[in-house]
């Protein structure tokens, strides 16, 4: 499992940017990219009488990509027009603006605009998720936070309670845990996901089809005011999901997901690799999205692991996830071990005929 920030670090920075972000909601006849020494920005303009204040902020790559779609200036034009020609970037995006109103929430944070949003998003952010369930489990005798992190597109939790392990071969352990994760500028909804944890390699996989979700999708934000600000208590149905996101944190240790999740694992020791190791793997890294990089470093880790099975293809990608540079990418790959454990028969037999010499 890929090490984050430590637990200290994660709260410090989530009370940092709860206390600096700032969030508005507007018409975009309201909002403008202006650039600046070259670079694109985004302007929010207050209008007051004759009077007007802007408030400029930068953009990251997440707002450029949803500012490009929700105008449908297709990626590698908008693209193309920010690195050659930021000009011409802002004049089609400031045409589009007023040519096509609508209200936006656009999400900021420490200068930069994060966020380009419909008035429709829901704001659960990792702040009151952390607060929910960090009480959560620190009452879980022996649960420990593992690893977590804080990206530009998500918060991860990731924990594990050794009260519930098994034995997947002679000598592999595997402990239950749970995967907590929120995306507060629209990468993702609030999950709640199992996750199992193997001494043998500290690898981590994510069990993605067997959690609980809840989207960012809400009523049209009807505030007159352009600054939204954090009510003092959440609402009754956020209240209801943030006990119900203790509640599932509590039961962690999910007795019958567990033993499922074991018993797929063990399946999976017995599908054994018939064909040539190189050619599998490549094969397996075109079907599930792998750049070459992360293919080449799960075969060295399924060589290294003398497991030539489909257990053994699944545990090379949950350890090289731990190889690679991004948070948000290395869980991504924790989610694929589960993935490719749930293969079908004739699928894996594909994958074995066509590595065969």
């Amino acid at each position: 499992m890929k090490t984050g920030k430590t637990l200290q670090q994660m709260a410090a920075e989530l009370e940092r940017q709860n206390n600096v972000k700032r969030d508005f909601v507007l018409e975009t006849s309201g909002i403008q990219m202006a650039i600046d020494e070259g670079n694109p920005n985004l302007d929010i303009i207050r209008t007051a009488g004759e009077h007007k204040n802007i408030d400029r902020f930068s953009l990251n790559d997440i707002a450029h990509r949803q500012v490009g779609t929700h105008l449908n200036i297709p990626a590698k034009y908008y693209d193309r027009m920010r690195t050659e020609y930021p000009d011409l970037l802002a004049a089609n995006v400031n045409a589009w603006f007023q040519r096509q109103p609508s209200r936006r929430m656009v999400r900021t944070l420490d200068g930069s605009a994060r966020a380009f949003l419909s008035d429709r998003y829901r704001r659960i952010d990792n702040y009151e998720i952390a607060m929910a369930v960090l009480p959560v489990i620190g009452e879980m005798k022996d649960a420990r936070v593992e690893s977590c992190e804080l990206t530009e597109s998500r918060m991860y939790l990731k924990v594990v309670n050794p009260k519930l392990e098994a034995e997947v071969k002679k000598g592999d352990i595997v402990q239950a845990g749970i995967l907590i994760s929120n995306s507060e500028v629209g990468h993702g909804a609030v999950s709640v996901q199992p996750l199992i944890y193997r001494l043998v390699c500290s690898n981590g996989m994510v069990v993605n089809d067997l959690g609980q979700r809840r989207y960012h999708v809400g009523r049209a934000n009807q505030s007159e005011d352009l600054e939204l600000f954090r009510d003092e208590t959440l609402q009754a149905d956020d209240r209801a999901f943030m006990m119900k996101i203790q509640d599932t944190v509590r039961a962690a240790v999910d007795e019958a997901k567990f033993s499922h999740v074991v018993d797929k694992m063990r399946e999976a020791t017995e599908a054994e690799i018939t064909g040539r190791l190189q050619d599998v793997v490549e094969m397996s890294a075109n079907k599930w999205n792998l750049n070459q990089g992360e293919s080449d470093n799960v075969l060295q880790h399924l060589i290294k692991g003398g497991d030539l099975s489909l257990f053994g293809l699944s545990s090379a990608v949950t350890r090289a996830a731990q190889d690679v540079e991004s948070y948000d990418r290395s869980t991504e790959m924790e989610a694929l071990g589960w993935n490719i454990l749930n293969i079908g028969r004739n699928e894996w037999s594909d994958l074995n005929k066509g590595g065969q010499a």
